[in-house]
């Protein structure tokens, strides 16, 4: 006998012990010979594109990978069994800062430390069982990617969507590179935990703010996303009408320029606030020493606001002053540390009334607070007093002048047009978005293919970036900072992860950054990944596809059609992580209970849009209903090879009763996984039908051709979460070929008819009995019955007279009494 048809028979054998650690190699041999996953463009079928986000290579999965991935996988093979084409690739987001520090700790190149770590984590996801397009597979360090990478922004910076300029950013002085506002905590690099300095240097930006509103608007777009991830963009993007408003200097020197989106208390302002960085403030640091030592302090703050909302509020006064707008007041300008010079215009309007940073900031230094907007139901102006805290509320104007008694629209209105009739304030569409900064120093990221466009020494118009040829593509990693002229700094690894996605669907082009095949599997139809990139990756990517669009390489505005984010996973009330010593290494519960135990311990436990808590008798019970489900289709089987006699007459009820379970069983999960997602509650059901099974006496072959019906129901249902043990099933079964190519079950209806149902009668919501009636009896039929019951007629007796009737169809008969 061959070694394959030995296996093959091995596969078959009912007598044979389940053990994963010879099924799951099998089986995973078997998809490799058939190349099961190997997805090809079809347009004659219908795609599913699933895609999870890729992992950083560290070296090891973690369970929240586990968890992730399987979510995926789960729905990629359910789709595959529903007919459709399925792609679900995989990859590696494989530069940033982590790899370089790695390889200068451990003296390697971090092309090698990376590399290494690939691999491990390639085979740790293979050992897993997941049904990825390996032949797709892509790493964002390796030149044919970034090469296309470097190809786009050239085109960015000829369409004047990258550019230049000076900047302020986090600056990490151990790991020698910019942070980004989230990679700051309490003051410290999330890394090195070293203590961010604010430092002023060229930067190069991508104009995400010319696609705000676009960006905004696509939102509403997107019903297959979850509305708190659609919340978190908008409030990111804040999209503010408001007004742009000027207070002249007093003497010589250029108007200080605000934006408000609360013109209505422009008559309470008491003082206008700088930021340190102004240039209003640098002529006057050598004469002001206070103020320059304000500003040396402040230099060494973040640029998140985050941080800012937490900072202590502190000022100096500068001894300027400029004029109200409207009333022609002196007001002082401040230099205060929670104004921001990428914000707006780096200088606000205070109104301490009417907010509360400012009433704090007014409190402490003793400046002015003017109330000019009371509540609608205020009788009185609302008199310095009453005030404990800002009164931060539309409402209407007081203490205003002629403005008295205008509600906020009508405010805005009206001191908007005495302010454009001035010349001292227009309307303005601002957003809360800014250019995104991609710029970092550090070797091992993509090179920025700029390169200076004559000496800016000799020729004053020399200080400009033009994009390398194409011909000159890829600018490599090991090169990048030897070429003299060209740009040193590397790109954010935000940007390769933003378009990845893309890059998977014409993974085999190499010709071009994306071709044809990029227009049959795009858009991706279900995308999963942690809520934690809610906002930063998903914008970019967003924005990514917009820019992919204008330059002809994909169609339509969205990457992602639906979008799952799911929890994290949790151990002893925390997040699983290595800092905590609270990690459970996922390859040792693999090699202990199986891929497939693991898979569907992080399926059940929990619905996939919460929190898994990490439970050693959770995964233990998994691996028993593995068991239990091998055990008793092996049971199954053997009674058909051995044809044994039936013990007695079928049972037509309880063959009715099964079957219809079955089939209520199929709907439901059906449900579950396809549309409502829910793939604990899709699991719980396939547990209690075989429950079912095992409680059900076959004593007749058509009671075995019931149970064999419910059996393979289970197995396929179960194959997306368990599909190492139930395609071994499926061949014990006696059938042929891969399991996934099978279509889906679909519900019987006429098993799903009943002859009677059973109504639950309650009495003030309580109940009291259950009724058995016909499958189409009627609500009047029904009540009737119930109220003859002697123990609802003895309440309802007891209780009072009967006031209303409530009845669930099919389910509850609620009687409400006095």
């Amino acid at each position: 006998m061959t070694a394959t048809a030995e296996r093959q028979k091995t596969e078959k054998d009912p007598a044979r012990e389940y053990d994963p650690g010879v099924v799951e190699p099998e089986i995973q041999a078997y998809w490799e010979r058939r190349q099961c996953f190997r997805a090809q463009a079809d347009p004659a079928r219908e795609k599913f594109y699933c895609l999870s986000m890729f992992p950083y290579p560290s070296g090891n999965l973690h369970m929240g990978h586990v968890r992730n991935y399987t979510i995926g996988d789960v729905i990629s093979r359910h789709q595959r069994m529903l007919g459709k084409n399925v792609l679900q690739p995989m990859g590696w987001d494989a530069f940033g800062l982590p790899a370089e520090n790695a390889a200068i700790k451990n003296k390697m190149p971090a092309s090698e430390w990376t590399m290494d770590n690939i691999r491990r984590m390639r085979g740790q996801l293979k050992r897993l069982g997941f049904a990825y397009d390996w032949e797709r597979e892509i790493a964002t360090c390796h030149p044919d990617y970034y090469r296309w990478e470097q190809w786009l922004l050239c085109r960015l910076l000829e369409r004047g969507l990258a550019y230049r300029k000076d900047s302020w950013v986090n600056w990490d002085p151990v790991d020698k590179t910019v942070l980004a506002n989230e990679q700051v905590i309490d003051g410290k690099g999330w890394r090195s935990g070293a203590a961010v300095e604010r430092r002023r240097i060229p930067q190069w930006f991508l104009r995400i703010t010319d696609y705000a509103q676009e960006l905004l608007d696509g939102l509403d777009k997107l019903p297959g996303w979850p509305e708190s991830v659609k919340t978190m963009q908008r409030n990111w993007i804040g999209r503010s009408p408001g007004m742009r408003i000027r207070f002249a200097l007093e003497g010589d020197g250029e108007d200080i320029v605000v934006f408000t989106t609360r013109p209505d208390t422009l008559m309470g302002a008491s003082f206008v606030a700088v930021a340190p960085e102004h240039p209003l403030l640098a002529g006057l640091l050598d004469e002001r020493p206070r103020l320059a030592e304000f500003v040396d302090e402040c230099a060494r703050r973040s640029t998140a606001e985050a941080e800012l909302a937490g900072l202590k509020k502190a000022g100096v006064p500068t001894g300027l002053y400029c004029i109200h707008p409207l009333t022609g007041e002196r007001l002082p300008v401040w230099c205060a540390n929670f104004v921001l010079m990428e914000y707006g215009h780096g200088a606000v309007m205070s109104v301490p009334a009417h907010d509360q940073r400012d009433f704090e900031f007014a409190q402490k230094y003793e400046l002015p607070i003017k109330r000019v907007i009371k509540a609608a139901d205020d009788e009185g102006a609302g008199e310095l007093g009453e005030l404990n805290e800002a009164f931060t509320d539309k409402g209407l104007l007081c203490n205003s002048g002629k403005y008295d008694g205008l509600d906020f629209d009508g405010a805005f209105e009206a001191i908007a047009a005495d302010l454009e009739a001035k010349g001292a304030g227009e309307r303005l569409l601002q957003y809360r978005l800014r250019d995104w900064g991609v710029s970092r120093q550090r070797r091992w990221g993509c090179p920025i293919p700029f390169r200076l466009n004559g000496d800016p020494n000799e020729d004053p118009n020399g200080d400009k970036y033009v994009p390398m040829s194409d011909d000159e593509l890829p600018i490599r990693v090991d090169d990048e900072r030897d070429a003299e002229g060209r740009e040193t700094d590397t790109l954010d690894t935000f940007v390769e992860s933003s378009w990845y996605y893309a890059r998977f669907a014409s993974a085999r082009c190499e010709q071009a950054m994306l071709d044809d095949e990029a227009h049959y599997w795009l858009p991706v139809d279900q995308y999963v990944g942690g809520v934690e990139h809610a906002v930063l990756h998903l914008l970019y990517a967003r924005f990514f596809h917009r820019l992919l669009r204008d330059v002809g390489l994909v169609k339509g505005d969205e990457p992602f059609t639906r979008l799952l984010t799911q929890g994290m996973v949790i151990k002893g009330g925390v997040k699983m992580s290595k800092s905590r010593g609270n990690t459970v290494d996922p390859r040792d519960l693999v090699e202990r209970y199986g891929a497939d135990a693991v898979r569907l311990f992080v399926m059940f436990a929990a619905p996939p849009e919460q929190s898994l808590e990490w439970s050693d008798s959770g995964i233990e019970g998994a691996h028993r209903f593995l068991k239990r489900l091998w055990r008793k289709t092996a049971e199954h089987c053997r009674a058909q090879l051995e044809k044994a006699p039936g013990k007695g007459k079928t049972d037509e009820a309880a063959r009715r009763n099964l079957r219809r379970e079955i089939h209520e069983t199929i709907r439901d999960v059906s449900d579950d996984i396809g549309r409502r997602q829910h793939f604990n509650t899709a699991v719980a059901a396939n547990m209690k039908l075989l429950n079912s099974l095992s409680h059900f006496e076959a004593r007749s072959p058509a009671e075995r051709e019931i149970e064999r019906e419910g059996l393979e129901a289970i197995v396929k249902m179960m194959s997306p979460v368990t599909p190492h043990i139930c395609q071994a099933l499926w061949a014990m079964l006696g059938h042929e070929g891969a399991l996934v190519d099978c279509a889906w079950p679909e519900p019987d209806e006429q098993a799903l008819q009943r002859e009677v149902q059973l109504i639950a009668v309650q009495i003030n919501g309580k109940l009291r009995a259950t009724l058995e009636v016909a499958a189409d009896a009627d609500q009047k039929t029904i009540e009737t019955a119930a109220l003859e019951h002697a123990k609802v007629k003895q309440a309802i007796e007891s209780a009072g007279a009967l006031k209303k009737t409530i009845y669930v169809p099919g389910r509850v008969m609620n009687f409400v009494v006095k």
